[in-house]
């Protein structure tokens, strides 16, 4: 399985932070739920990290079967209209930059 992450670096706006979740829940969501081909969509806000690591308000990791599929969904043009519906929510409460990684993932249940 392949997970392509978005992770979102910077800062909320000050005082923010639940209509910068709200926003992303009800406006950004529902479209990265129509992409093609995706086998399952995480969300996650950052709650807590480490003293001087950088800081992550959102972290976004699609799972996809394949590479082939990835790369199916990077020319589709919802992809754009996800791309619109994330840069309008970001606009509005958040101040940094997003970038991209795809990995392979392997899952293992606790022994």
């Amino acid at each position: 399985m392949i997970t392509r992450y978005a992770l979102f670096e910077g800062q909320v706006h000050p005082g923010q932070t639940e209509a910068f979740r709200a926003a992303i829940l009800a406006e950004v969501v529902p479209v990265w739920r129509r992409f093609p081909g995706a086998l399952a969509v995480h969300v996650t806000f950052g709650e807590d990290r480490d003293e001087g690591a950088p800081e992550f308000p959102l972290i976004l990791a699609i799972d996809w079967p394949d590479m082939a599929t990835v790369e199916a969904f990077l020319v589709n043009p919802i992809r754009l209209e996800g791309r619109a519906a994330t840069e309008a929510v970001l606009a509005r409460f958040f101040n940094g930059r997003i970038h991209h990684h795809v990995t392979t993932a392997h899952s293992f249940a606790p022994s």
